[in-house]
C-alpha cells in the first residue's frame, strides 16, 4: 500500500509499505490444504495382501537351525560358534548339499537387529536359498 505524507515544505513523500497480512493468510491456507492432503497420497493404492495361516509342518532333520541370543552370540545348533567365519564355514557345507536344506534362525526377542542380519547376510553370502524365522505362535 502507498502512502503519501506531507512534508515540511509542503513535499509528498514517498511510504512504500508491504502489507504482508494476505500473503500470510494465503500461506496459511495452502499449508493447511497440503497437511490434508498428504495422508491421502500415502495410502492411495488399495492392495489385497496375502493370508497366511500359521501352519505346523513337518520339519527335515537336515535343516539347520542358527540361534541368537539377546547378547547377540550366534549358535549352530547347541554349539556356540566363535566368529562369523565359522557361520560362514557351517553354511558353506550345508549350502552344496543336495537338495540344499533349510536354515532357520531362532532369534531372541531381545537380540539386536544387526546380529540378525550379519547371520542373514552370511547366509546369503554362501548361497543359502531358504531361510525362514522361527518363531512362537501367539497366545
Amino acid at each position: 500500500m502507498i502512502h503519501y505524507q506531507q512534508g515540511a515544505e509542503g513535499e509528498d513523500k514517498l511510504l512504500a509499505e508491504i502489507n504482508t497480512t494476505p500473503l500470510v493468510d494465503v500461506m496459511l491456507v495452502l499449508l493447511i490444504i497440503f497437511l490434508i492432503t498428504i495422508p491421502v497420497f500415502n495410502s492411495s493404492i488399495a492392495v489385497s495382501l496375502p493370508r497366511e495361516p500359521n501352519q505346523a509342518r513337518e520339519t527335515d532333520p537336515r535343516n539347520a537351525i542358527v540361534t541368537v541370543d539377546a547378547q547377540g552370540s550366534v549358535y549352530w545348533f547347541d554349539a556356540r560358534l566363535p566368529n562369523r567365519q565359522a557361520l560362514a564355514q557351517q553354511l558353506a557345507r550345508m549350502a552344496v548339499m543336495q537338495p540344499q536344506p533349510e536354515l532357520h534362525i531362532r532369534a531372541d526377542a531381545r537380540a539386536d537387529y544387526d546380529a540378525v542380519g550379519q547371520v542373514v547376510f552370511v547366509a546369503q553370502q554362501m548361497g543359502i536359498q531358504r531361510i525362514g524365522f522361527l518363531t512362537e505362535p501367539p497366545r
